[in-house]
């Protein structure tokens, strides 16, 4: 026979914890807000002063930076402002081309050809670096139709020293009348 063993007593039941207390309600009708009225989607900032002092930073660093590019490397070609074809006189360096060693003339092939020889001399007290020399051709309506440098043979001249230079170029357009001699702009 099977002994019934005596029967545990039931654990004592658990309690709930309290509830929080309840908030009176809104009295809606003395014109306290729902939390289900409409409101805007968004707050306005609460210090405007700070966004203007960022975006003032910021644009103070993009001028800056495009006042340094610009200083560096020069205005952009399709900026519409003149600018000069020839770079200013050298100091005791003085360019001799003249128009009668100006050579054009076309070949028996059909191409055109331009030859320019010239001087360039020292006429001061000290030894001077020679830039490269720009050579323009320009039409009738004063528009330049082909350009380009010419770097001299020597890069400095000795006191009243002076050098010869001869360079010749074909396919030059038909329209060039005038040719320009100077020092290329940097």
């Amino acid at each position: 026979m099977a002994v019934a063993e005596p029967a545990q007593p039931a654990p004592p039941p658990l309690e709930d914890p309290p509830l929080p207390p309840v908030a009176p309600r809104a009295d809606y009708e003395n014109g306290d807000a729902s939390h289900f009225d409409h409101q805007p989607p968004f707050r306005p900032r609460r210090n405007p002063l700070k966004l203007w002092t960022y975006a003032g930073v910021v644009f103070a660093l993009t001028v800056g930076a495009l006042i340094f590019a610009v200083s560096y490397w020069g205005l952009p070609d399709w900026v519409p402002v003149s600018r000069p074809t020839f770079a200013a006189a050298q100091e005791d360096l003085h360019l001799e081309f003249p128009p009668d060693q100006q050579e054009r003339r076309q070949l028996p092939d059909g191409t055109e050809y331009f030859g320019a020889s010239g001087t360039i001399t020292n006429t001061g007290s000290v030894a001077r670096d020679v830039p490269p020399i720009l050579i323009v051709l320009r039409d009738e309506r004063d528009r330049i139709v082909y350009s380009w440098e010419v770097y001299p043979p020597q890069r400095s001249l000795a006191p009243g020293e002076s050098i010869t230079v001869n360079q010749a170029v074909t396919d030059v357009p038909r329209a060039a009348r005038v040719a320009e001699i100077g020092w290329k702009p940097s």
